[in-house]
């Protein structure tokens, strides 16, 4: 078929050799294999509809299997566990479930209990929004003993800067769940291995080879790369003037696979796998009659008589009140497509699908990266100015941050958002969870 190395690079093929130059003839690719009913495809193949349903199967169990584990291969554990063990894994629907603590109560609470191992997760945002700090967290959460923890080390992989010891040891001498707990009960900085990888080659080695023999050895349950995109946007910068299209696609090859082999990781070995990405300015449609935009304008302004800094937007528009039925000029140039991609970003990015939002960001590596992830946990922040007079020109004073982890999408629990801050013992929540409506559960 036209993509489905993209879509399943590990796919065994072999069985379906007799049927696929056909496919292939007929532009047939794995989303109308997977959507279009089997006679359909049949015709426009001219092959049996019985081969088709078989394809169709075998591509289905094996996307489930890449996203929840429900493959028919058991997970062999790093250690010998009884069988309520191995089950939790191999059947995440079970009621019992381990997890890996953000030991923050009502952060664990709006995750379904914690990071869940055999999954791929993501935390994204900004530069200091709290990434590095929500790992660090994990780090020593994971070798506490269950329910709070999997009672094993950790394997930290970064492709900026080293891992910080010096945070971490804060982190443990004064959280209260940590600082507590006697000499044996308490983890250590000994139980976490780190490593730091310059370029894609290093890292796709290190992956592909050191890392099972990792975690197989040190008795790993927590694998952790800070941060995903770092290499691939170093390298992909460099030949995209050079080669266009060509590099995008790629890349695109390439995540698929680094999405694979991580998946199957964290299937194969038990461990949750955890990445942290960054996030680039996302440019939309403006709407200079919304009650945002007008927000945004005004805050720009120094003082009450300055000119407005909309551009190219008439200063007797914000000032008028919008008839009702009158189309903005986001309605008029936005697509109407419900399968765009301008429409559907909103869902999966965890920027953009609040009303009163205008600072829009997309988490790095695209849609291709995005489909390889069982949970993504976006860190926003919003920041919080002094209230005081300032002068013509003068930039506004930050006074603090408003910090929000944001559940945009997970394979285990449901989309949540609860504000949350950064202090010596890692991070703690205020306020209860709320659903993305902003109703209190």
């Amino acid at each position: 078929m036209t993509n489905l190395v993209t879509v399943l690079p590990d796919f065994d093929v072999k069985p379906y050799t007799h049927i696929l130059p056909s496919l292939e003839k007929a532009l047939i690719s794995t989303a109308d294999l997977l959507s279009l009913h089997a006679v359909d495809v049949a015709k426009r193949a001219q092959i049996p509809p019985g081969e088709v349903t078989k394809l169709s199967n075998a591509l289905l169990q094996s996307l489930h299997s890449g996203i929840i584990g429900t493959n028919s291969t058991p997970i062999e554990l790093n250690n010998a566990g009884d069988a309520a063990d191995q089950s939790e894994l191999k059947y995440p629907s079970t009621k019992q479930h381990r997890s890996i603590s953000t030991l923050d109560e009502r952060l664990d609470s709006a995750l379904g209990g914690g990071i869940r191992p055999g999954y791929l997760t993501e935390i994204v945002g900004e530069s200091a929004a709290g990434k590095t700090q929500f790992l660090l967290t994990l780090l020593l959460s994971v070798q506490l003993s269950p329910p709070q923890g999997l009672g094993k080390s950790a394997l930290y992989i970064s492709t900026e800067a080293p891992l910080q010891t010096i945070r971490l040891a804060q982190i443990l001498n004064t959280h209260p769940g940590l600082c507590t707990l006697s000499q044996q009960e308490r983890p250590s900085l000994s139980r976490i291995q780190s490593t730091h990888i310059h370029d894609v080659e290093a890292q796709e080695h290190i992956l592909r080879y050191q890392v099972p023999v990792a975690l197989e050895k040190q008795n790993v349950g927590l694998l952790v790369i800070d941060s995903i995109a770092a290499n691939y946007r170093a390298e992909f910068d460099r030949s995209k003037a050079r080669k266009g299209a060509e590099s995008f696609a790629k890349r695109s090859n390439q995540m698929t696979q680094l999405g694979a082999l991580l998946r199957d990781i964290a299937r194969t070995y038990g461990v949750a796998v955890v990445v942290a990405n960054q996030v680039a300015d996302r440019f939309t449609t403006i709407d200079p009659f919304s009650h945002a935009y007008r927000m945004s304008q005004s805050t720009q302004r120094s003082r009450p008589d300055s000119p407005p800094q909309a551009r190219g937007v008439r200063s007797e528009a914000l000032s008028q009140d919008v008839p009702l039925g009158t189309p903005s000029l986001a309605q008029m140039l936005s697509t109407d497509d419900p399968l765009a991609l301008d429409h559907q970003q909103r869902f999966f990015t965890g920027w953009g699908d609040a009303p009163e939002a205008v600072d829009f960001k997309t988490p790095s590596l695209g849609l291709t990266w995005t489909n390889q992830l069982a949970t993504r946990i976006a860190l926003l922040k919003q920041p919080i100015y002094e209230d005081r007079a300032y002068h013509p020109g003068e930039d506004r004073s930050i006074a603090g941050w408003n910090r929000t982890a944001k559940i945009v999408f997970s394979a285990w629990c449901a989309e949540k958002k609860i504000r949350f801050g950064i202090w010596e013992g890692g991070i703690r929540t205020h306020g209860e969870p709320e659903d993305p409506g902003g109703g209190t559960t």
